[in-house]
């Protein structure tokens, strides 16, 4: 089934940024087309950098191959079930009983982690629509946690491999379909991949797939990378001078709130956007580590003018391009925007007590208390092991 499905995708394109306009010929008939306005004018090599306009109308119903068989509704696909996000939605998946089937790209270091935990590994690539149809097989929900890789471009699996997933997940018959989305995208159009979530958004909404979009502010896992461990290590640890402040919130309180949002059928349709219970500039993050490490962080600070200039000069040029689209959401980190919302109305939808959202403080003092400790029982065992002559 899965090979005749896929002979009724049209697979999506986004055509080079040189041209005038865009459009997604796919099964639902341009339900979403693009539109660009060039910039300055472009020669040679030298690229000018256009506005990605989108524009969503009525989708017509695409040509649904399921069969009638009935599928249990604890059968759920994970979508980029490695990453920071899509581990921890496994893992509260499985402890509160469904059947989990991953969705993983060939690699060479196989997760194995995933089978450990209970779940079925399947091997597909958003980036090959053709892979796809044969991992919904036998799915309720899909659950899309995915990204692309730092090295790849923005569009490869955010833009043509998401409208892949959602063509294939309408035409296999898929119950339901969960978006995880970037807060403020639809604010931030000159930002490719802010405003290809917000074009995700409309399309998933225009398929006719019973859906909940989740717009994110920010992991505080990230943190642990970013601030926690250079500090530790005495390493630098880099900054901006911008007053940004962002609701970070623990990635397992997220899952916890994202099969709460499945479960209940009056959130179908909905924009929902999660934030952590309090905004925090860059400087608080490091200042809070620095107390809780009991060690002063060496901090570099970057000036915003710095990552604008950059982004300006990798925009010349149509091989540093993919470079100046992730400068271009790193600005809007760094600009003057509070990456946060009010709660209180979403707790009370989903039932849940604001009490029970993990705060910064409390996750990394958790962190800080455990790595602690560990590096005082190695220093331990490594003074018992220490022979003098």
């Amino acid at each position: 089934m899965a090979s005749t499905l896929y002979a009724h995708l049209a697979t999506p394109t986004l055509p080079s940024r040189k041209l005038s306009s865009l459009s997604c010929p796919t099964m639902f008939h341009s339900a979403l087309s693009f539109s660009i306005s060039p910039i300055g004018t472009t020669k040679g090599k030298y690229y000018s950098v256009p506005k990605l306009v989108c524009n969503a109308q009525s989708a017509p119903a695409a040509v649904n191959l399921a069969p009638g068989t009935p599928v249990r509704p604890t059968s759920i696909l994970v979508v980029g079930a490695t990453g920071t996000l899509g581990r921890q939605v496994v893992r509260r998946a499985l402890d509160e009983g469904y059947d989990v089937r991953c969705l993983v790209r060939p690699r060479p270091a196989p997760a194995d982690f995933l089978r450990d935990w209970g779940a079925t590994v399947v091997n597909a690539d958003l980036s090959k629509p053709e892979t796809i149809p044969a991992t919904l097989v036998g799915v309720h929900t899909v659950i899309d946690c995915a990204t692309g890789r730092p090295e790849e471009p923005i569009k490869t699996v955010d833009w043509e491999g998401k409208v892949a997933l959602i063509q294939c997940a309408k035409a296999m018959g898929i119950q339901k379909f969960i978006f995880f989305s970037i807060h403020n995208c639809d604010k931030h159009p000159e930002v490719p991949l802010m405003e290809i979530k917000h074009c995700t958004e409309k399309f998933l909404r225009d398929s006719g797939l019973n859906h909940v979009v989740i717009r994110l502010c920010g992991f505080m896992q990230g943190l642990i990378g970013q601030y926690a461990v250079p500090i530790l290590e005495e390493k630098s640890v880099w900054g901006t001078d911008a007053p940004t402040r962002i609701a970070y919130m623990d990635t397992q309180d997220i899952a916890r709130l994202t099969f709460i949002a499945l479960r209940n059928e009056n959130i179908n349709g909905k924009l929902l956007t999660f934030a952590g219970p309090r905004a925090w500039t860059t400087q608080e993050v490091i200042t809070l580590c620095e107390r809780l490490a009991g060690q002063d962080a060496n901090v570099t600070t970057v000036p915003v003018s710095v990552l604008r200039f950059t982004r300006q000069l990798t925009r010349l040029f149509e091989w540093t391009n993919d470079v100046a689209d992730r400068l271009a959401f790193s600005e809007v980190l760094t600009s003057d925007t509070v990456f946060s919302v009010p709660m209180a109305e979403t707790y009370n939808l989903l039932g849940v007590d604001a009490k029970d959202v993990s705060s910064l403080e409390k996750y990394l003092q958790d962190y800080f208390t455990n790595i602690l400790k560990k590096l005082k029982d190695l220093k331990a065992q490594s003074k018992q092991t220490d022979i003098f002559f």
